[in-house]
């Protein structure tokens, strides 16, 4: 499997912010969006090809059970499903990452950590090129993939947002699943590498989060280490 890096920290982002976690990240992706924060592991694929025994050594050798496995998009690798079962069986608290592209088709996952793709993150047709454009627009929002995971898994709905302009959407978003999803699931996140630009977004986001019940999510790692790999 290849695989970006592989590394300890605190979780960042979501309803586990700040517990400890060792991060699994799979190089590859299916999706190319324009403000992605890991591009080594999306636009431009880098990785070392690592076994599953050498991958679940590196995760045995840090001190927590929480695993996060994230990408890219880390339900593209096809050994997958073998590498989360293999945490199951390890005893292992599995959080997985995606953006609800692929169906999960039952694989082991305590938290999916699903995190549909708004307008806004569709790439510059003059840096991907006109057919990443028009794949990634295709794929982005798939309702009845969502509706799978949020059928299957505990789950939250984690919307990077930049504008206020984007409530709207991440509204139709939620309508379009088709399941009952409760509001302190729909977490809103600031987008944004720089904690000046968090800083500027996460007023407002608060304030919407006050008003409909949704639950606003930091981006922890940011403010503790700066926007760099490891983290």
């Amino acid at each position: 499997m290849l695989i970006s890096e592989i590394f300890y920290s605190v979780q960042g982002e979501g309803t586990l912010v700040g517990v400890p976690s060792v991060f699994v990240r799979t190089s590859g992706c299916n999706l190319r969006c324009g403000w992605c924060d890991t591009p080594y592991a999306s636009w431009k694929p880098e990785g070392t090809e690592m076994s599953m025994e050498a991958i679940l050594e590196a995760v045995e050798a840090c001190p927590t059970r929480f695993v996060v496995v994230t990408g890219g998009e880390p339900m593209v690798a096809k050994e997958m499903p073998r590498l989360l079962a293999k945490l199951r069986e390890a005893g292992k608290h599995i959080t997985i990452e995606t953006a609800g592209t692929i169906a999960p088709e039952g694989v082991a996952c305590d938290l999916a950590s699903i995190s549909p793709k708004l307008a806004h993150s569709t790439p510059d047709e003059a840096l991907a090129g006109k057919a990443w454009v028009e794949k990634h627009e295709r794929l982005r929002l798939q309702p009845e993939v969502l509706r799978a995971w949020c059928s299957a898994y505990d789950f939250q709905l984690k919307f990077v947002v930049a504008t206020e302009a984007d409530v709207d959407e991440v509204r139709r978003v939620v309508n379009a699943i088709g399941v009952p999803v409760p509001p302190e699931k729909i977490l809103l996140m600031p987008e944004g590498i720089k904690p000046e630009v968090l800083r500027l977004r996460q007023a407002w986001l608060v304030e919407v989060c006050k008003q409909t019940g949704w639950r606003y999510t930091p981006r922890l790692h940011i403010d503790l280490f700066g926007n760099q790999r490891g983290t």
